[in-house]
């Protein structure tokens, strides 16, 4: 197996820090360290932590598993569960210490950074597409009412899953999950 190149290393140990310990409190020093990489070699391949962290976003979004949202094999709706399951072992799994790192960034330093807050944006209306892709599939497919509107319903459920990531972090509790899982699989949904 080849060894991960310098820019692969500091991208990974990014990603990490950033998802870690938020944007703010990550320093160029906590990347090359995590990287175990000299300080110097971080500025070879990327000439700003912004762009380290505009990549951790990329990184990050491509690990959220929108492909699960597609995947032949299930209902619409059993995907749409599968895709926020799987979102939430990592979370319980690091003990409530990371939530999403789209919602992380958005909160930190959307209103301080017009470029970060546009990627996040993106990123949010990306996802949003996808969840109402689904729930048009799960429309016509008879699983939801005829009347749901795909779109506010999505951007609902994204807001939802935010905030109970945020709640479920503060409670160190699973509860805010079974809360989400119900209301929007057993009564919005329904």
């Amino acid at each position: 197996m080849a060894r991960a190149s310098k820019r692969e290393q500091i991208a990974q140990a990014a990603l990490e820090q950033f998802h870690l310990r938020g944007f703010h409190a990550t320093g160029i020093n906590d990347i090359t360290a995590a990287a175990g990489a000299p300080k110097g070699s971080f500025y070879n391949h990327f000439s700003s932590k912004e762009e380290s962290a505009l990549e951790a976003l990329d990184r990050y979004g491509a690990g959220l598993r929108f492909d699960i949202l597609t995947a032949p094999g299930r209902s619409p709706l059993e995907r749409l569960r599968a895709h926020f399951d799987f979102l939430r072992r990592p979370v319980v799994d690091s003990g409530f210490s990371q939530g999403c790192l789209v919602g992380n960034f958005a909160a930190e330093v959307g209103d301080h950074n017009e470029v970060m807050r546009a990627a996040v944006r993106r990123g949010f209306d990306q996802w949003a597409a996808l969840i109402a892709q689904v729930l048009t599939e799960a429309r016509e497919a008879g699983e939801v009412s005829a009347g749901l509107d795909a779109d506010d319903a999505a951007r609902f459920i994204l807001s939802a899953w935010e905030g109970t990531l945020l709640v479920a972090r503060a409670d160190k509790s699973s509860v805010p999950f079974d809360s989400f899982f119900h209301m929007v699989f057993g009564v919005v949904l329904h």
